[in-house]
């Protein structure tokens, strides 16, 4: 089966929109790693496209401040903001959907899902040390994760951590084959606001038969998403971000 790996979508509709115009037709279901809302201008078109289309979804550190799980501790004043913006457009209805989603890691066809460390939801892995670490106490031979909005991730063969290449500012693609005898934890990097240096959204396709990973990116009308976040009053740096993907 492929999967179509999403996550940190952040109300980005625009991205999602250049995602699934890019990979039509190459992917089986759809599996969504949180961070649905958060930043972007269209949570509510968003979260009813995750809960109609995606098979499986993990909560996200985002989706749980917006449902009122989080107490938002480590949030930055630009991140409370959106938090609170997001809440005041979605329904009670939303909001309880949101209270409900699973904590990951959850195991399917062979590979765990998570949203950030597969040890804690609201980790961040992003660095070859905080990969080492993380395998002294977790051997499973597949994780996805997202939370940093980078692309990429890491291997562990023959004692050591390895990191995995996303693709370069002029390709679209990166495959990565799956040796049985390693382990990886694979983040598909972010849709809704990269944070890489390369704006273009990021996402991934899994295929279990033939036991490879491809990166893949997605251009879009990225200066459409920015005036929308503008538009809604949003934080300005949030729409910045986008453009740069940083």
């Amino acid at each position: 089966m492929r999967r179509l790996i999403l996550t940190d979508i952040h109300g980005n509709a625009e991205a999602l929109e250049g995602v699934l115009d890019a990979a039509s037709g190459s992917f089986d279901e759809i599996v969504c790693l949180g961070d649905i809302v958060g930043y972007g201008a269209a949570p509510r078109e968003i979260l009813q496209w995750v809960r109609e289309e995606c098979a499986l979804v993990v909560r996200g550190n985002h989706d749980k401040a917006v449902a009122g799980l989080d107490p938002m501790e480590e949030f930055n004043d630009m991140a409370r903001e959106a938090v609170a913006w997001t809440r005041a457009q979605l329904s009670a209805e939303d909001l309880e959907w949101l209270i409900n989603l699973p904590q990951g890691p959850i195991e399917r066809g062979g590979a765990d899902f998570a949203h950030g460390s597969p040890l804690d939801e609201d980790d961040y892995v992003v660095s070859i040390a905080d990969a080492a670490y993380l395998y002294q106490f977790y051997d499973r031979p597949l994780c996805f994760i997202g939370h940093s909005h980078v692309q990429g991730g890491f291997c562990w063969t023959g004692g050591r951590v390895l990191r995995l290449q996303q693709p370069r500012a002029h390709q679209v693609e990166s495959v990565v084959a799956l040796d049985e005898a390693a382990s990886y934890l694979i983040n598909p990097g972010s849709v809704g606001q990269p944070r890489d240096n390369d704006p273009r959204a990021a996402y991934a396709i899994w295929d279990d038969l033939k036991r490879q990973v491809e990166f893949r990116r997605a251009g879009y009308d990225v200066e459409h998403a920015a005036r929308r976040i503008r538009d809604a009053g949003l934080p300005e740096l949030l729409a910045d971000r986008l453009v740069l993907g940083r």
